[in-house]
């Protein structure tokens, strides 16, 4: 996606020649409050750029429906913002402004996007730098099933898909540089955005993590060698929880699932992911009496609220 552009250099001094001392200190302090000025409005372009997130910011959820313009973008091998290892094997994407990008909480969610030629299923990628709380960044390939490419931009409307269909169970990916002393994961193939994850390891209870803007999810001071018990909720409170190593890189797959039992489909290509090596995590005599994989739905537990948004 294209970056926001770049203020020309206007630093070059201009000639004082002949100018008299009292206008010289004048042009002086203005130049001094201009380079205060500039400076706040370099910090808030580079909070931007560095993936702020504002201060009411929410992923899409629920039935609201959404009315806005779309574009299109390809995103090539990349998985987006969302650090995915790639896009999907569909290249059906979407990249969302920074409201709804919401420092990565709707990534691996899907929106049901509607333009002028039909409607389109697409997961959350990427993060938009030039898209307003309106406006949608989708994949070229998304794009042309619902208008024209021709019109370069198109009105849409566009809402949550609620418990998608989904290939198999949650997914997790162990950041590079994770160790006993810095623990990091990603979670993937959960369909509707995450509130909260939190992870145990070989000792104590379970801590909650922090949700980066990478779409990763650490505790600073780490949780031990592993394995690790990951608990996993999603915003309308369904619940699961699995078992993974300390395994980096790789993508270790889970029968553990947010979505309802008949949302689930065979396992075959993911729709969040291009195929990549795989690890099953193996039991040990301390996981041997406890369930690896679990789901349970909260009572009582509400979607995010960006009804203000």
């Amino acid at each position: 996606m294209t970056a926001p552009g770049t203020a020309p250099d206007n630093d070059t001094p201009a000639s004082t020649s002949g100018t008299p001392r009292s206008s010289r200190r004048v042009r002086h302090w203005l130049a001094g409050a201009g380079v205060t000025v500039l400076a706040a409005v370099l910090g808030i372009t580079l909070a931007v750029r560095g993936g702020a997130t504002p201060a009411c910011a929410a992923p899409p959820t629920g039935n609201a429906v959404h009315k806005g313009k779309a574009s299109f973008y390809d995103a090539g091998r990349s998985g987006g913002n969302c650090s995915f290892p790639g896009p999907p094997a569909d290249r059906l994407y979407v990249a969302l402004g920074a409201s709804q990008y919401s420092g990565s909480a709707a990534c691996g969610s899907y929106l049901e996007v509607s333009g002028p030629k039909g409607t389109v299923r697409v997961v959350v990628m990427d993060q938009c730098g030039g898209c307003g709380a309106s406006k949608i960044d989708l994949s070229t390939e998304a794009f042309t099933k619902i208008a024209d490419r021709s019109q370069g931009i198109a009105p849409v409307t566009y809402r949550a898909v609620v418990n998608p269909p989904l290939d198999g169970g949650l997914t997790f990916r162990m950041k590079g540089g994770a160790s006993k002393y810095w623990f990091a994961v990603q979670v993937g193939n959960h369909g509707n955005p995450l509130r909260s994850v939190e992870a145990k390891g070989p000792s104590g209870g379970f801590r909650k993590a922090a949700r980066q803007t990478d779409n990763y999810w650490t505790v600073e001071d780490g949780l031990g060698p592993g394995p690790y018990s990951i608990r996993v909720t999603d915003v309308y409170g369904r619940q699961a929880t699995a078992t993974i190593r300390m395994v980096a890189k790789q993508v270790q797959r889970s029968t553990a699932t947010l979505a309802a039992p008949d949302a689930v489909r065979t396992p075959s290509s993911s729709p969040s992911a291009p195929p990549s090596p795989t690890v099953a995590p193996s039991p040990t005599s301390a996981e041997t009496s406890a369930p690896v994989a679990t789901v349970e739905a909260l009572a009582g537990a509400a979607p995010l609220d960006n009804s203000a948004c």
